[in-house]
């Protein structure tokens, strides 16, 4: 948004907040979260405290006292090798022993989908109707409890996690391989296709991450692979694996090659049957039928039919067909300048530069689709020394960073009121409908409403930041119910970066809560 910024009808807590602008001077009137971003650091510049902020805001999910220290003690350099190649890293104890209490922890996928499964069927059969209805219902909160778990341990790898560029990437491939738990079948499956498909191999080869996606039964489930199959083809699948996962829409591929690419894809769907038997197949075909966990591949749904894909003949048959194809789609030069691309996209800018996305593109055909080091080209470019401040957050980004930079590494009891911030912005973990995911640009994150909103998340997290440490939702606050930021060293680290306009708002602040209203809410804190 551009020019003066306007508030929502006058109410009472309104217009508690205009005084609190007010008595800044009106500064940036939270226009100026759109308005001019930090300066970039350009690439032959000194290395100094301001710039090693806006490494971290960048390749971080956001600044905080710990990884400032760690960069400056390690220096850019081997910061970042350790960042792109990291070695097995531990959370902070309370963090892993939130994680280890879930559900999603305690138990391997196929068994708790089956165990759910059973429990549908139960209540299904219940013949009395307000017997079945509580039942259903009960199964249901089960599902939701399952998603909220996952986001829960997404967020607290976020903020705690030493790796954290893996982390950004496991959030970036899940948004470029986007799931949707508004689809019910997929509700209980994210957690391990995050866990088991994309986590692993985030900074690994493009061509391994997309075939674990791709087999995996959230995929399966949320583009109807399952119900793709010989003489009655869905090309769901297929169509989003050329046009969103792999080629893009403009690379020249055909509507041939869809319907040729989801004949391929036939036969690939899941089971969810604990005690199924293997199906009876004619003897040739019997040794091809393949059930690991929920994930299956039936040959009597599968075409066996000549193929052709982008020009040129499928010569596998059966399964093997998939990873063929696989191969030619990982490798084709449109898919490394789709992805890199929209690395650059995520990391640089929101038209990066078409230089920059060449010579990624580059890297990834010379280096087999190797991730790392298209982001180690794009790093070491001075396209992305200019670029540091100047990438508008999204709102996953804005919250996370301002509960790291809020209280760093002191782990948080109860992260329910990080994702709500997250979710009353519009950005919830798994959430998007479409299988194109979030938009990783500013327009789509910078309207007036999402600038008001991101007001009155700096005023909570502010004020009342104590809500993450409660014990139990409706326990008392601590105190003072406000983060130690005012004064503290990671703030006077940060007040140099600031603009004027910043500073004065500032030093005009009334109080604690008021000071860090205006920290986060500033436009410095809407870019990284």
């Amino acid at each position: 948004m551009h020019g003066k910024f306007s508030f929502p009808p006058a109410t009472p807590f309104s217009m508690r907040r205009r005084r609190l602008l007010g008595s800044a001077g009106a500064m940036f009137a939270l226009a100026g979260c759109a308005g001019k971003p930090l300066a970039g650091v350009p690439a032959d510049a000194a290395f100094d405290e301001r710039a090693r902020l806006q490494w971290l805001d960048r390749v971080t999910w956001g600044a905080d006292e710990t990884s400032e220290e760690a960069l400056r003690r390690a220096g850019l350099r081997a910061w970042l090798r350790g960042q792109l190649h990291p070695r097995p890293a531990k959370l902070p104890a309370e963090a892993q022993r939130q994680i280890d209490a879930m559900a999603i922890s305690r138990q391997p996928v196929d068994q708790l989908v089956f165990g759910l499964e059973a429990r549908r069927k139960d209540a299904a059969a219940i013949t009395d109707t307000a017997q079945r209805t509580a039942a259903l219902q009960a199964y249901q909160r089960e599902l939701a409890s399952l998603v909220r778990e996952t986001r829960q341990r997404f967020a607290l790898r976020a903020l705690y996690s030493p790796d954290q560029l893996h982390e950004q990437m496991v959030w970036f491939w899940g948004n470029h391989f986007n799931v949707s738990v508004r689809k019910g079948a997929t509700r209980a499956l994210v957690a391990d296709y995050e866990e088991s498909a994309i986590r692993p191999y985030a900074l690994g080869r493009f061509r391994e991450l997309l075939g674990h996606t791709l087999r995996h039964p959230a995929m399966l489930l949320y583009l109807d692979n399952a119900r793709n199959a010989v003489n009655r083809l869905n090309e769901n699948h297929a169509r989003e694996l050329l046009e969103l996962h792999t080629l893009g829409v403009d690379s020249g591929y055909s509507q041939a090659d869809v319907q040729e690419l989801a004949r391929v894809l036939t036969g690939l769907g899941v089971n969810l049957k604990a005690d199924a038997a293997p199906p009876k197949l004619p003897p040739a075909r019997a040794g091809e039928y393949v059930r690991e966990g929920l994930f299956e591949f039936h040959p009597a749904r599968h075409d066996y039919g000549a193929k052709t894909l982008l020009g040129q003949p499928i010569r596998a048959r059966g399964l093997a067909e998939v990873d063929e194809a696989l191969d030619r789609l990982a490798r084709a030069p449109a898919t490394a300048r789709l992805v890199s691309r929209k690395l650059a996209v995520y990391m640089v800018a929101d038209e990066p530069p078409k230089a920059l996305v060449e010579r990624m593109a580059a890297v990834f055909r010379r280096s087999d689709g190797d991730i790392a080091a298209v982001l180690q080209a794009m790093f070491e470019s001075p396209e992305f020394a200019a670029s540091l401040g100047r990438k508008f957050r999204d709102p996953m980004h804005y919250a996370i960073a301002g509960v790291r930079l809020a209280y760093g590494t002191r782990v948080v009891r109860d992260v329910n009121p990080l994702l709500g911030w997250i979710d009353r912005m519009g950005q919830p973990l798994y959430g998007h409908e479409t299988p194109d995911g979030y938009a990783m640009v500013r327009n789509a994150w910078a309207s007036a409403g999402q600038m008001s909103t991101r007001f009155e998340i700096a005023r909570a997290l502010g004020g009342s930041g104590a809500v993450l440490f409660r014990e139990a939702p409706g326990a008392p606050l601590e105190k003072p119910p406000y983060p130690p930021l005012s004064g503290s060293p990671m703030a006077r680290t940060l007040e140099p970066s600031l603009g004027p306009d910043t500073r004065t708002a500032l030093a005009q602040a009334k109080s604690p809560p008021d000071w860090h209203t205006f920290l986060l809410a500033s436009p410095e804190r809407m870019y990284r």
